[in-house]
Order: C-alpha cells, then sequence, then structure tokens
C-alpha cells in the first residue's frame, strides 16, 4: 500500500496558501513568515523607503531572493497535528510546523 502525505504552506498573516517563505531582520532579530504573493509584496512595499534609505551591515541579512521552502512530500499538516497532540509535541494550530517537528513525524512514519 502507498501513501501519499502533502504539506502545505500557509499564510501567517491569512491562513490561505502560501507561496513563500519572507525573512527579514529587526532590531538584531530575524523573523521568516510564510506569505501568499500578495502579502508578501505588500510587506515589500511597506518596508521598500526604509531599506532604499538604510545601508547594509557586514554581519547582517544580505539582499537574497525571497526564500520558498520546498516541504517534503511526504508531510500532510493535518497529520503532522494530529501526531503531535498524541505525542505530546506542541506546535502551532495554523502556519509553519518546524522542520524538526516534520522530521520526527516522518520518522515515525518509517
Amino acid at each position: 500500500m502507498a501513501t501519499r502525505t502533502v504539506i502545505e504552506l500557509i499564510d501567517d498573516l491569512d491562513g490561505s496558501e502560501a507561496t513563500e517563505t519572507v525573512r527579514f531582520a529587526l532590531d538584531g532579530t530575524e523573523y521568516e513568515i510564510d506569505l501568499t504573493e500578495e502579502n508578501a509584496g505588500s510587506l515589500r512595499g511597506l518596508l521598500a523607503r526604509f531599506v532604499d534609505a538604510g545601508r547594509q551591515t557586514a554581519g547582517g541579512i544580505t539582499k537574497r531572493r525571497p526564500v520558498v521552502r520546498h516541504l517534503p512530500p511526504a508531510a500532510d499538516t493535518k497529520a503532522i497535528r494530529a501526531w503531535a497532540a498524541e505525542n505530546g509535541v506542541e506546535v502551532n494550530s495554523r502556519g509553519r510546523i518546524k522542520d524538526d517537528v516534520v522530521q520526527r513525524y516522518l520518522a515515525a512514519l518509517s
């Protein structure tokens, strides 16, 4: 019997299907957020004035193309959350599931 599990990237703002993970930093703290193309564009638009006026630092985040996470084809967020609840693993009810939790879930399937 074959099993196919799918992981969906969910927009952290509105819960719709996200298309990319955007990374940014503020006050020395780095962040990453999963967003739709529209929400990612809005974020970049809001920050553009400050980015244009600012300067890059050697140790900071450099300009890169947006990070798009390609999730393992054998993972289903609903199944992972159900498995996590049954096994006492803490996960958010929506949004990104940490990679280590996905890996533990996949290992448990093996």
